[in-house]
This record gives structure tokens, C-alpha cells and sequence, in this order.
């Protein structure tokens, strides 16, 4: 499992994907959110602008990663 650290409570959902680096840019991000291939704790989620939280688990691709402090 991968591991994000981010300095504040949350993130948003496009930005963590790119700060895991499993996609290039925001739009990258937009499309696979909104092709619902994302989930967040198990459930997918079509808003890029999702607030995630430290200790959610983010799924992409077959990749999961864990938000951390």
C-alpha cells in the first residue's frame, strides 16, 4: 500500500492523486473520478473536490493509498 503525508486535515481527492503520482494533471484525475473509477473507502466517489481525510483509503487502478499525517 502506498502512502500520502499531508500537512493539513484534509486534501482534496484530485490533489491526492496527484501526489501519489498515479495520474499527470487535475485533468487526468477529473476524468477517472468522474468515470468512477476511483473510491474512496470502499465506496466510489464522483466529486474531485472530495475532502479526504487522514487514515481514508484511496483506490485507483488497483492501487490503494492511505492518507497520513
Amino acid at each position: 500500500m502506498m502512502e500520502i503525508t499531508i500537512r493539513d486535515d484534509f486534501i482534496k481527492l484530485g490533489q491526492a492523486l496527484k501526489l501519489a503520482g498515479v495520474v499527470q494533471d487535475g485533468v487526468e484525475a477529473k476524468i477517472m473520478i468522474q468515470n468512477g473509477q476511483v473510491k474512496v473507502n470502499g465506496e466510489t466517489d464522483l466529486r474531485r473536490g472530495r475532502k479526504v481525510y487522514v487514515s481514508d483509503i484511496i483506490s485507483y487502478d488497483g492501487k490503494e493509498i492511505k492518507v497520513i499525517h
